[in-house]
């Protein structure tokens, strides 16, 4: 009988996409869920499985055909699996396969599984709690599978890029070089799949009950979760909710059109766009900005305030900016963007107000990155008294990441505090450690940020710019990267560190650092901060060489008497 294989999806609610490859012939015998198809869309790729056991009768489409949903891509000779939206065979048992209630009891029930949730339930597990763990999507959560991870395998490979095309630079030769977004997007995935399965290992080693599926809190004591195989109802002494956020956008015209997508989108592109708008100068949307442009997109930033990175302190606002203008990155400052609309060829006009005046740009892709808002899916806030911070955009925890309510717990993006990865990560351990009797306080005076631009950016403590508005008296290190020997070595010779020593106690506690290896470096300002570490301890300290953490030493120097390798 013939099974009818039909495109019933897109991803990112594309409207069309292409045939990309075609994995299987006329005449192949094939079972359920083998790949059939890899269709391709502006909004991100998708692999097309069987939805039958037989064998492949027609193939109703070519590789780069375009499909909509609806379309035939090909029938089967084959028996139909229950699930088949043609119903083309009748299944006896489809109707009675349901779902099997379970009941669990646990110590702690986490709802969400990103770096927040997955590090909480194995430091949870290994002081011996009882522990599940609910994740409705990919265990990792955004940070693995859709931001922190993902963005860097593709920093690094417009990274490689770039150095192939100053091959020359370094007494090299490469020719031929082009960017295959295909093998970009592989890698990534491949790198991202890695990790998961070992978070999943992690998990099953150290005895965490993980189930998949939507996690809802029915009462302060009970969370329900379902899948296509279980209904379970968890009974649990204390609830950690760590749902982790969701890209923010606009409410502008436009903003649904086909070709305005999300970092999420971004990180899926098959093919590159000619040009780029981002709307948004912050850390999002400047990491995408420096990798596209890296890969030769010609790309523009609409930033509503007046600098990009505006959190950072003025004078890396201006290298950054500059760095950003010297690789073609067009920054459109103290803009307001206006609407979004689709020209007869398809591309994006950008419209935005600056100077009074609306002014135009147009561009293949238009990348929203104006935020992250917490996600409250399964959390009914008002039924369960759970109490939100005074903006509405969070949920307010203590120095112990409780809630009003004192068994259940919030960490991560969903508190609105911080939303950094390792950030979430360490709150997890620190709701843990205080469920199982310990008497810990989240500290957020030490907490690194990395952002991964091209040179990177680090910053740790007090920047220049809040030691003025908090009125501490303060003197201020720096020393420029082209004057370390390993910086000139490595062909990045921009950007400096800057330490920031508080006068009355000569401690250290601040820094910035923008330049080659900025995010690792950053770690050693973060734990000297961290012990109240003074500056001479730190200028007496060795630092090997050649390295870029000399100048960490001469940025230190720089605040009493003077760097010595630079005037």
């Amino acid at each position: 009988m013939a099974v009818e294989l039909k495109l019933e999806k897109l991803s990112g609610h594309a409207k069309e996409g292409k045939i990309g490859k075609i994995h299987k012939n006329v005449g192949d015998e094939i079972k359920l869920g083998d790949v059939l198809f890899d269709i391709e869309s502006n909004k991100g790729n998708l692999s097309v499985k069987s939805n039958a056991n037989g064998k492949i009768e027609t193939i109703e489409v070519e590789e780069g055909s375009t499909v909509k949903i609806g379309d035939l891509l090909a029938k089967i000779d084959g028996v139909a699996s229950q699930n088949d939206p043609s119903k083309a065979t009748f299944n006896y048992f489809s109707g009675l396969l349901k779902p099997q209630k379970q009941e669990l009891e646990s110590d702690i029930t986490i709802i969400g599984g990103g770096p927040g949730g997955y590090v909480a339930a194995i430091a949870a597990a290994k002081l011996g709690a009882k522990v599940v763990l609910v994740e409705k999507e990919k265990l990792g959560g955004t940070c693995l599978n859709w931001g922190c991870i993902p963005t860097k395998s593709l920093v690094r490979s417009a990274e490689v890029y770039k150095n192939l095309k100053e091959a020359d630079t370094y007494g090299l030769s490469a020719e031929n070089i082009s960017v295959n977004m295909k093998k970009i997007v592989e890698r990534k995935n491949n790198i991202v799949n890695q990790l998961v399965q070992g978070i999943s290992y992690l998990l099953e080693k150290n005895h965490v009950t993980v189930i998949n599926g939507m996690g809802e809190i029915l009462d302060h004591e009970t969370v329900s979760v379902k899948n296509k195989k279980i209904e379970a109802t968890i009974k649990s002494k204390n609830i950690i909710i760590a749902t982790g956020s969701t890209s923010s956008s606009l409410p502008i015209p436009g903003i649904d059109l086909e070709n305005v997508i999300t970092s999420k989108e971004a990180l899926d592109l098959n093919t590159l766009p000619d040009k780029l708008a981002i709307v948004g100068g912050g850390v999002i949307g400047m990491e995408f900005a420096f990798i596209y442009a890296n890969l030769g997109v010609d790309v523009s930033v609409i930033e509503f305030l007046d600098n990009i990175l505006a959190s950072l302190d003025d004078d890396v606002c201006t290298e950054i900016s500059q760095i950003a203008k010297d690789m073609g990155i067009k920054l459109y400052t103290s803009s307001k963007l206006a609407s979004i609309i689709e020209s007869e060829d398809g591309e994006c006009i950008v419209s935005f107000h600056k100077d009074n005046k609306l002014k135009f740009i147009t561009a293949d892709k238009v990348l929203m990155a104006v935020g992250r808002k917490p996600v409250f899916e399964g959390i009914d806030i008002e039924k369960l008294g759970i109490e939100l911070t005074e903006n509405k955009k969070g949920i307010k925890v203590n120095e112990k990441l409780q809630t009003n309510i004192p068994n259940i717990y919030a960490i991560g993006d969903v508190t609105n505090k911080i939303q950094l990865a390792h950030v979430a990560s360490h709150q997890g351990i620190v709701a843990v450690k205080n469920i199982l009797g310990k008497d810990l306080q989240m500290d957020y005076t030490v907490i690194p940020s990395a952002i991964f631009t091209d040179p990177e950016i680090a910053m740790v403590g007090i920047g220049e710019k809040m030691a003025h508005e908090k009125g501490i008296e303060i003197e201020v290190g720096k020393f420029p990267f082209a004057a370390n020997g390993k910086a000139l070595t490595l062909g990045e010779n921009k950007g400096f560190v800057k330490i920031i020593k508080e006068k009355s106690t000569n401690k250290v506690i601040g820094a910035t650092i923008i330049g080659p290896h900025a995010t690792d470096l950053i770690a050693e300002i973060a734990l000297a901060i961290k012990n109240e570490l003074t500056i001479e301890q730190i200028a007496e300290t060795i630092h090997a060489h050649p390295t870029t953490a000399e100048s960490i030493h001469e940025a230190v120097l720089a605040t009493e008497g003077g760097a010595i390798h630079f005037a």
